[in-house]
């Protein structure tokens, strides 16, 4: 009988026991597919007697995650304990340093610190797979390395935290406060036990990170990712982007420009018509554009146990078939560092200001976005209250730069109730 591919399962969460429940009930369509059965020879995790929903009892069971990647009967050490640094790089180094396959679904560990375990893994020979770290059950890395590897990659894009989306999706449809509805998300658990991973962009930017690596042949640089999340968004931007033909969606772009890579995770109005627009609740969708597909859009589950699961079990079977592809689709080693653009590429933006009603207000909102070199293409003034009314502008296109030096002057206007609101508008 051809020899098994064996497995050491490092944390058995969600995921973990997700892994778990698909060897244990389709070993024979794994086995007919892969070529060779699959089975777990090890566990590890930090509690022992939990009911996780599937039977352990016939693996080892280590205590300590570096002891299992380091395992004679491991041949596949499987990291879903998460964390950048600890006890996942400990033994994902280990496991590597062992000769063991590794595949990961950690993608701080690998936003942080993917250059290093990706030279590492390729010095040893040993595959560094990650499916499960981008996106949840959309296969976008094996689309990159793979489907698309005939292509310049000319921009990728997407809605990658469903936590945020779900957000944003239910102030919407509910007419509720961020805040309300970031109280109900913690309630149902959707939310990290750091919410700032999620609704600040974080968790997202990982993401993108390692997405942005791939395409554009560059060493993971998180550090120069622009970063924003959505806790200032309000229920009045998300009615009156709407109201305009927008929703708001917390969108990661990355790019290739003339100045550098440009990487940013921050809210962006996008055309409410549109794919990304169309996009609801917790679902993930990736955009994908190059120089002879064109664009290709990617939809699907971004988290929960069965789609990350599959994604694991995809890069394990890749693994049992012999299939061998560097870690970032390109040797680790010829990869360049990454140069961060200083400023993103023109767009068009969104701004809300709260005017006083005072005679000229509108007129001097105007000269100072003029003297900025900002142009306005719409303008729109609703109903006011006793003392001030809400104004939204659409810009032409503009460099932030330009649109910063006018948010900076505006309030020496004397014009303003409040901080002035500026949402970029994405091109999609």
């Amino acid at each position: 009988m051809t020899t098994p591919l064996r497995l050491g399962i490092a944390g058995l969460g969600t995921v973990g026991a997700g892994v778990a429940k698909i060897v244990a009930a389709k070993s024979n369509l794994l086995a007919a597919r892969a070529g060779r059965p699959v089975v777990i020879s090890g566990v590890s995790a930090r509690t022992r007697d939990k009911d996780r929903g599937v039977d352990l009892s016939g693996y080892a069971w280590e205590d300590d995650p570096v002891a299992l990647a380091t395992r004679d009967d491991v041949d596949v050490f499987v990291e879903l304990m998460g964390g950048a640094d600890g006890p996942a790089k400990d033994a994902t180094e280990a496991a590597i340093a062992a000769g063991k396959q590794v595949v990961t679904a950690n993608k701080a560990m690998l936003a942080l610190h993917g250059q290093h375990l990706a030279e590492t893994a390729e010095r040893a020979g040993v595959a560094l797979r990650f499916e499960a770290a981008v996106a949840g059950g959309i296969p976008v890395v094996k689309a990159l390395t793979e489907g698309l590897a005939g292509n310049q990659i000319t921009r990728v894009m997407g809605v990658m935290n469903g936590t945020c989306n779900y957000i944003l999706t239910r102030m919407e449809t509910a007419g509720l406060p961020y805040e309300e509805v970031f109280a109900e998300a913690d309630a149902l658990g959707y939310l990290e036990a750091d919410p700032t991973l999620d609704v600040g962009g974080i968790d997202a930017g990982h993401k993108l990170a390692i997405l942005a690596s791939i395409a554009f042949g560059t060493q993971v640089n998180f550090g120069a990712m622009q970063l924003e999340g959505i806790e200032r968004i309000t229920i009045e931007d998300i009615r009156q982007a709407a109201d305009m033909g927008y929703r708001i969606k917390l969108l990661g772009v990355a790019q290739m420009t003339g100045r550098g890579l440009e990487q940013r995770m921050s809210p962006c109005l996008v055309p409410a018509d549109s794919p990304l627009g169309q996009l609801e609740g917790g679902t993930n969708m990736v955009v994908l554009e190059g120089d002879a597909v064109g664009q290709i859009v990617l939809r699907g589950p971004g988290a929960g146990e069965g789609p990350t699961a599959s994604a694991v079990l995809s890069d394990v079977m890749d693994i049992a078939r012999g299939d061998r592809i560097s870690t970032f689709g390109q040797p680790a080693a010829d990869l360049e560092p990454a140069v961060g653009a200083q400023t993103a590429v023109p767009a068009r933006y969104y701004l809300r200001l709260e005017l006083l009603d005072k005679p000229g207000a509108l007129a001097k909102v105007a000269t100072v976005l003029g003297q900025a070199g900002v142009s306005i293409d719409r303008m729109r003034q609703y109903a006011h209250e006793e003392t001030s009314a809400p104004v939204l502008i659409v810009t032409h296109k503009t460099d932030r730069a330009s649109l910063d030096h006018a948010l900076d002057a505006l309030p020496g206007t004397g014009v303003l109730s409040g901080q002035p609101v500026a949402i970029r508008i994405e091109q999609v």
